[in-house]
């Protein structure tokens, strides 16, 4: 019967496998994230006596993603400096006794654990990559363990967060370029009416210059005798005004045509 409640690698259902606690390893490393944290997260509470361990989590959240990125990677030097100094000190107490001492009393804890074929089992297929890795692995259900997974829940959390702004600043985006394009579209149906209005703007100068070459043909300049064309109505009412405006007494009779013709192109018009 209880050969039959045991699962494939040999411990019964529902039970989980015991970590022995290695007090001697090096202590693991900390990220750049938690670092900022601890290094913030007193001042935070002293600041906000009343806030409670979530809302300061968030703002510490808040805080890393606007952090500078200078300032941000100091801390992530520091985290991958202490990382090195983790796997160096690692290694050196690999070489130790003591942790020739941990390894027999993880090996004495997998034994009480199994019977005597599922212990043989495990020392051949497990025992070495169990040794390799054992000192990597943080004992559940321990303050290491426990803090280790706070952080890695608050990092997740950090992560949610960062992507809900990203999302918000794509919505606002999103609007804007909707704006943008309904004012183009406004602009586009502007300029449709503005072209319309030159046109017919352009047609009734055209209209006028025919008129005024017809009228003054019978009018030529004093002194140089130049009667206008569509071509040269322009240049001739500027000089003919400019004529009119210098000798008023000597082109009496010029003054009194134009009178005549205005009044007559008003009358037809």
């Amino acid at each position: 019967m209880e050969q039959d409640e045991r699962r494939k690698g040999g411990y019964p259902k529902g039970r989980k496998r015991k970590r022995v606690h290695d007090a001697n390893a090096p202590k693991q490393p900390l990220t750049g994230y938690v670092r900022f944290l601890s290094d913030r997260r007193e001042q935070i509470r002293e600041e906000n006596p009343s806030a409670t361990f979530t809302e300061i989590t968030k703002r510490l959240g808040a805080e890393w993603s606007k952090l500078p990125p200078m300032e941000k990677q100091r801390y992530l030097d520091e985290a991958e400096r202490d990382k090195e100094r983790y796997l160096k000190e690692l290694e050196a107490y690999h070489q130790t006794e003591a942790y020739k001492v941990f390894l027999r009393k993880q090996q004495d804890a997998k034994c009480k654990e199994s019977d005597e074929g599922d212990s043989h089992q495990t020392l051949v297929n497990g025992s070495l990559n169990d040794d390799e890795h054992s000192a990597f692995d943080i004992p559940i259900f321990t303050e290491d363990f426990l803090d280790h997974n706070k952080n890695r829940e608050n990092e997740l959390r950090q992560l949610r967060k960062q992507n809900t702004e990203f999302e918000e600043q794509n919505a606002i985006l999103s609007k804007h370029i909707d704006n943008m394009k309904s004012a183009i579209d406004k602009l586009e149906v502007e300029m449709v009416q503005q072209r319309t209005s030159n046109v017919a703007l352009q047609q009734h100068l055209d209209m006028l210059r025919a008129t005024l070459s017809a009228h003054f043909a019978s009018v030529p300049l004093p002194g140089s005798g130049e009667v206008p064309t569509l071509d040269t109505v322009d240049n001739y009412m500027a000089k003919l005004h400019s004529v009119i405006l210098e000798s008023p007494h000597e082109n009496e009779a010029v003054i009194a045509s134009v009178r005549d013709i205005v009044g007559r192109i008003n009358f037809e018009g």
